[in-house]
């Protein structure tokens, strides 16, 4: 199924679209390593027409679930668009198609998705990644840890 609206239906008036999409009818399963899409995508939207064209705006709202880039460790993160705003010409060369009387803001709302999907998901701000333990490994960080030096310590100490 995707998102679409019938341009009859927004001749007088505006039109407002509330539902959700599954992360499968969006095309987002396998976007990225890190970032995986468990939840629909909410989305609550009012279509109007402006002279010629259609113009849709609203909010897209979803749960993601995500590994941190730094050590690995799962968590969960809201994705909110508050502010989603597509203009849909109707005539030029970026005239949006028209089928069956029908639109659709599937491709639109996916693009926007993918904009805002978090390009390094941490686990939090401070996330120090994972650890060196004495035998050589590495294992996840309980937590951030003010007693490690950082980074620019270690580099400051090298004689070049």
């Amino acid at each position: 199924m995707s998102l679409t609206f019938n341009v009859k239906h927004v001749e007088r008036d505006s039109l407002r679209l509330q539902g959700e999409l599954t992360p499968v009818e969006l095309d987002l399963e396998q976007v990225d390593e890190l970032v995986q899409f468990t939840e629909p995508v909410v989305y609550d939207l009012v279509v109007e027409k402006v002279e010629q064209d259609y113009l849709v705006q609203g909010r897209l709202s979803t749960l993601l679930r995500c590994k941190c880039a730094r050590c690995l460790r799962a968590f969960s993160q809201n994705l909110e668009i508050s502010q989603f705003v597509v203009d849909l010409p109707t005539q030029g060369e970026e005239a949006v198609a028209v089928a069956n009387d029908s639109i659709d803001l599937t491709p639109y709302v996916r693009e926007d998705i993918l904009l805002e999907l978090p390009q390094h998901p941490l686990c939090e701000p401070e996330c120090r990644g994972l650890e060196k333990q004495a035998s050589g490994s590495v294992s996840a960080p309980e937590g951030p840890s003010s007693a490690t030096a950082s980074v620019w310590d270690e580099l400051n100490k090298l004689k070049l």
